[in-house]
């Protein structure tokens, strides 16, 4: 059986990350910009030749929308199975849903929890500090959010491994891959760089995850410079 690795991609730039708004269940689409780096990734992992067998993304459109240029770009639409995963949706921020980042993250948490930068806090506090000043009810505490994301990426690299193993494409959100990762390595503790269009590799073996890289942006680095080059020759 072939080894089963899971390829997890940042989505691209959308609008609410241009003007600094916390997305979590809420959506907005890829601006221009954000689509061009999703064209340079997928011009990137076709030019790094990866066999991929499957992809999965979550349900909201940002990544749906990333999916659909990678698959195009890859020369993959409708030729390979493609599944949604609604476990790997980013955290949801309950009441701050779609509210600006700065004051929710620069103000009301650091406020709550006493600390003067939310980048000192573990994912776990981080999450618990959400939990704590949602008004509405939505945002889940840890142990939910950390379990409910650990089942949807080990249920994707199952169903892989049940196929014969291979190489899945999967399209999910920063909180969320910074969540898979610290807890298949907990000296991941917050805010690894995981910038829009990165690729982030885990390998699945004998019912385990093994974090191969964090962040990755060489592929989408190399995609543009295929897409300057083509231009320049011109």
């Amino acid at each position: 059986m072939t080894e089963t690795k899971l390829y997890i991609v940042r989505h691209g730039k959308t609008m609410f990350n241009t003007i600094g708004r916390a997305q979590g269940w809420s959506d907005s689409p890829l601006t221009e910009q954000g689509e061009q780096g999703i064209h340079e990734l997928g011009i990137g992992l076709r030019e790094a030749a990866i066999p991929f067998v499957q992809a999965y993304s979550s349900d909201s459109g940002r990544t749906i929308q990333t999916m659909t240029i990678l698959l195009e770009e890859l020369g993959l639409a409708g030729k390979i199975p493609y599944h949604f995963e609604k476990r790997i949706r980013e955290w949801g921020f309950g009441s701050f849903d779609g509210a600006y980042g700065g004051d929710l993250f620069h103000g009301v948490i650091p406020r709550v929890l006493d600390v003067e930068d939310y980048k000192t806090l573990t994912l776990e506090e981080f999450a618990e500090g959400i939990y704590a000043v949602d008004t509405a009810g939505w945002a889940e505490p840890w142990s939910q959010l950390s379990q409910r994301i650990l089942a949807g990426f080990t249920e994707i690299a199952q169903n892989v491994e049940a196929n014969g193993g291979g190489n899945a494409l999967v399209v999910s959100h920063s909180l969320t891959i910074w969540t898979i990762a610290s807890l298949i390595d907990p000296s991941i503790v917050l805010n690894p760089s995981v910038k829009n269009a990165s690729v982030t590799v885990v390998r699945y073996k004998d019912h385990q995850f093994q974090l191969e890289t964090v962040g990755d942006t060489s592929y989408q680095e190399r995609g543009h410079e295929i897409l300057r080059g083509n231009s320049s020759s011109h």
